[in-house]
């Protein structure tokens, strides 16, 4: 499994972002704003138990051993080749926990791999599982999530579906043909409502993290809050179809930011869970294994104007 990491201890706040930022020229006041957003929490991102649980329920259903390694904090994933090497392994399914295409949900995932097995003496060959956006098991475990969240403030309340906005050129580098983050999102919001009975939902953005002068995908989950409230919507289910477990960016923005906003504009809210340790989400893992080698992406995909990766900061 290869995941994007997170503190947890609070001395750990501001190293870790300063990997996650490290030749982007984040504004210094910019990360401690993010600091305090950790620090709100006890100095502990909640992806790493995160991830540490989905390695427990994945063990139970695979055959093979199965191991962790991060992109920006502990346990790296170089180290846990070196891991990995030492214990004779030689070629392994690496699951990165992002569900869609984009640079940093997929095209940073296959650089960490090469840095790291070039890092390594007699590295194990990794190779990329395909996106799951569209699987089953992902919109089944999205859809009974959201189902308790309707049970929450009612049947008939608006499904806002959200993912984290990224830069407008990004987003249209995404995929070998462009436009697929937010294509791949759209369709599979549009899976999870109709499996839960929706007829209509909206796609909203959220985590912001670039200067105001970049464009990024709009409009951002308390804006749309504000809309809906005009337009007369009293319940909203807010579903994080872009992320498949409950991190910092989730506890914070949505559980923090966006259930103030609806407070403060008198509407009812629930959010849906991510797809976490559910039981169908787990099986996916198993089943995508089982699936023959992915074709690996072509040059051009996820990339931007003269070739150079689009990058963006994200808070794990």
């Amino acid at each position: 499994m290869v995941s994007f990491g997170g503190p947890e201890r609070p001395e750990d706040v501001l190293p870790f972002l300063e990997n996650v930022v490290r030749g982007r020229g984040v504004p210094r006041e910019r990360l401690l704003e993010v600091e305090a957003h950790y620090q709100g929490f006890g100095g502990v991102s909640p992806i790493n138990q995160q991830c540490r649980d989905l390695v427990a329920a994945l063990e139970k259903v695979v055959d093979v051993p199965v191991y962790w390694g991060n992109r920006n904090w502990h346990p790296y994933l170089a180290d846990t080749l070196r891991q990995m090497a030492a214990d004779g392994v030689r070629h392994a399914a690496a699951f990165a926990t992002a569900a869609t295409s984009s640079y940093s949900s997929c095209r940073q995932y296959i650089e960490d791999i090469a840095r790291a097995t070039a890092e390594v003496p007699d590295a194990p060959r990794l190779v990329k599982l395909r996106h799951f956006y569209d699987h089953p098991g992902f919109i089944a475990a999205m859809a009974d999530h959201t189902w308790g969240a309707l049970a929450e403030v009612g049947a008939d309340a608006r499904l806002v579906f959200t993912a984290h906005s990224i830069p407008l050129s990004m987003a249209a580098a995404a995929g070998p043909r462009g436009g697929a983050y937010e294509a791949e999102l759209r369709a599979a919001s549009a899976l999870v409502a109709k499996a839960v009975g929706a007829d209509d939902f909206d796609l909203v953005w959220q985590s912001r993290s670039g200067p105001p002068q970049v464009p990024w995908l709009e409009p951002d989950v308390c804006d749309h809050l504000e809309q809906l409230r005009r337009e007369g919507t009293e319940a909203v289910v807010l579903v994080p179809i872009g992320f498949v477990s409950d991190h910092m960016e989730v506890k914070y923005d949505l559980d923090t930011e966006a259930a103030a906003k609806a407070e403060e504009l008198g509407m009812l809210l629930a959010r849906a869970g991510t797809a976490g340790t559910h039981p169908r989400f787990v099986s996916m893992i198993k089943e995508l294994m089982a699936e023959p080698e992915p074709v690996p992406c072509p040059a051009t995909c996820c990339v931007i104007g003269s070739g150079r990766p689009a990058r963006t900061p994200a808070t794990g």
